[in-house]
């Protein structure tokens, strides 16, 4: 096919306008609209060969040939010479343009738009997309929105500079493809380590995977400490004088809430292998109570600067945890049994309801009416906060999106599970995996990863991350984990561990490292396969090589048998056959 250009002195705006831009059809104006008009091309320089061959159809006189890979190559019986300025002798038109001629930061943003599977499709698609798929921030975003920067122990694990969150020896797609490994791990091979020490039934536990502590406390008024690794109890405190039904802990402070309505804190010791000191020092600025609640304390969480505690007094109280004084009081209309904060928001749940507070001003962001039937007694969030999960005295776990337009923020209904027989007194979350307690003595894990989708910002605005399935579409919990006789009260999962405590008065670990352990060898194990395979693929392209050209010779050889006279073997002598 031939471009027809008119006959006059000056280029073709269209035909430039092909040129800026390839792959766009030109079409001339004032044409009879026909099949080739519609395609832009012009085909009135084509000129039906008369003489056919046989096999070839019909060939095309004056006719360029047309590479799509090298361009289009017009010559001079097509395109006339004085329609091109300066020109003589064939034109060519290069088109062959890649998607890695584009600037890198439109190449960037191209790739910022993919979610780590299709990142990492287009990483294996050339060694150019190789480099640049897997050199690229986003890995960093992917592994920060679902798991945060790493703490201190899983930075040693994961070969990572924790205080400034830049690998030394890994690039972020390896830390991020690590992460979502050992997650896989909750399904593999476990142990049970039970922990004894309480006299009375286990009301709360907490897991400070950064330091390898576990804190845990109950009806017998004692916060006892112990070693993650080992499970041997490190330190206990005095008897604090009612149940301890809440505690949270970093690496710089301890609290823990009773039914006296108090806050016991401790602050962390510098130089101290297991950073607090329970007992009581000779320093009395390391252990501090404060006041303020009228109620039992249910809940308490922790940030950078503050303080959260949710009581019975139908209040949520915010304290400036340098200060040690209450700076926010949130007034609910039923008792609070949960809370979590993030940022400058905290959700709490109060009876039936779940509320959604700014934290900045104290004012209600939006609440989500009768959750549950009966009270709403377990809270979790995900890392960045934007997704909520809700246990009931009902057995159901229900998941909300917290989505923000810039006028107003709501919550959205995502998905429902009942695995339980009994009410959710707790819930856990750590990417990709939430895990429930019940007084049914289970323990439900529920991946939500299926559900979820890593969007992207579009057009600067973030958008929806929900997948959005019908009801009969959820899958229910991938994994039950028994043990237990009943009550289940506080569960907590980090470090390849899930830690559960109940009305037993024992503290029982399902450690999956073992399961870790093993697939790491499976992986080995397969990626040997996999090079070994490999190696004979190439090896049999080889020989396949070779092997063609002897079959040649061989065929060459049978087509001159015909005519050519072979020696007989029998005709042969003995010392002609040696």
């Amino acid at each position: 096919m031939a471009f027809e250009c008119p006959q006059s002195t000056e280029v073709s705006k269209k035909l430039v306008h092909f040129v800026a831009n390839p792959g766009i059809g030109i079409a001339e104006p004032n044409q009879p609209s026909s099949k080739s008009n519609t395609l832009g091309i012009s085909t009135s320089n084509i000129v039906p060969n008369t003489k056919r061959e046989s096999g070839k159809g019909e060939n095309l006189k004056g006719v360029s040939k047309v590479n799509s890979k090298k361009g289009i190559k017009g010559s001079t019986s097509t395109l006339n010479q004085s329609s091109i300025p300066g020109g003589g002798g064939d034109v060519v038109f290069d088109c062959c343009r890649s998607i890695t001629d584009l600037p890198a930061a439109l190449l960037s943003e191209i790739l910022n738009c993919l979610d780590p599977k299709d990142l990492g499709v287009v990483s294996c698609v050339s060694t150019i997309f190789q480099r640049l798929a897997s050199e690229h921030n986003a890995w960093k975003e992917f592994y920060c929105e679902r798991w945060g920067l790493p703490t201190a122990s899983l930075a040693v694990d994961l070969g990572v500079a924790a205080d400034s969150g830049v690998s030394d020896d890994k690039s972020w797609k390896e830390l991020f493809v690590e992460r979502e490994f050992r997650s896989k791990t909750f399904l593999g091979r476990y142990s049970i380590d039970v922990l004894y020490g309480h006299t009375e039934a286990v009301r709360t536990v907490f897991l400070l995977a950064s330091a390898k502590l576990i804190f845990t406390s109950g009806y017998d008024t004692v916060v006892r400490m112990w070693d993650m690794e080992d499970g041997l109890s490190i330190a206990s405190s005095r008897p604090l004088g009612c149940t301890i039904r809440a505690v949270a802990a970093d690496r710089r402070l301890l609290v823990a809430g009773g039914t006296d309505g108090f806050i016991q804190c401790w602050r962390a010791v510098e130089g101290l292998p297991h950073l607090f000191e329970l007992r009581g020092s000779q320093n009395q600025n390391t252990e501090v109570r404060l006041w303020g609640h009228e109620g039992p304390i249910t809940s308490l969480a922790l940030d950078l600067t503050r303080i959260y505690s949710g009581s019975w007094d139908t209040t949520v109280r915010v304290w400036d945890r340098h200060l040690m004084k209450c700076t926010a009081v949130l007034r609910h209309s039923d008792w609070v049994w949960g809370l979590v904060p993030h940022d400058t928001t905290v959700v709490s749940t109060s009876g039936s309801d779940v509320y959604v507070w700014d934290t900045n001003s104290g004012t209600l962001m939006t609440i989500v009416q009768n959750a549950h039937v009966g009270n709403t007694y377990a809270l979790a969030r995900s890392h960045t906060g934007d997704f909520l999960f809700t246990g009931g005295e009902d057995g159901a776990i229900h998941m909300y999106e917290i989505v923000n337009d810039g006028y107003e923020t709501g919550a959205l209904h995502i998905a429902a599970w009942v695995p339980h027989s009994g009410p959710v007194y707790s819930l856990a979350f750590e990417f990709p995996w939430l895990v429930s307690a019940s007084s049914d003595g289970k323990l439900a894990l529920i991946d939500v990863r299926k559900l979820l989708r890593t969007s992207k910002r579009a057009l600067g605005k973030r958008v929806s991350k929900i997948k959005h399935f019908g009801a009969n579409t959820v899958e229910p919990p991938q994994r039950m984990l028994h043990g237990f006789r009943s009550n289940l009260f506080s569960v907590d999962i980090g470090a390849d561990r899930i830690i559960c405590g109940g009305e037993e008065g024992v503290v029982r670990i399902w450690n999956f490292t073992e399961a870790l352990e093993i697939e790491r060898r499976a992986r080995a194990l397969r990626g040997i396969r996999l090079e070994n395979r490999m190696r004979r693929r190439k090896l049999q392209t080889e020989l396949s090589g070779k092997s063609g050209r002897s079959d040649q010779c061989s065929v060459a050889a049978k087509k001159n048998s015909s005519t050519s006279i072979w020696p007989n073997k029998r005709g042969m002598s003995g010392k002609l056959k040696a």
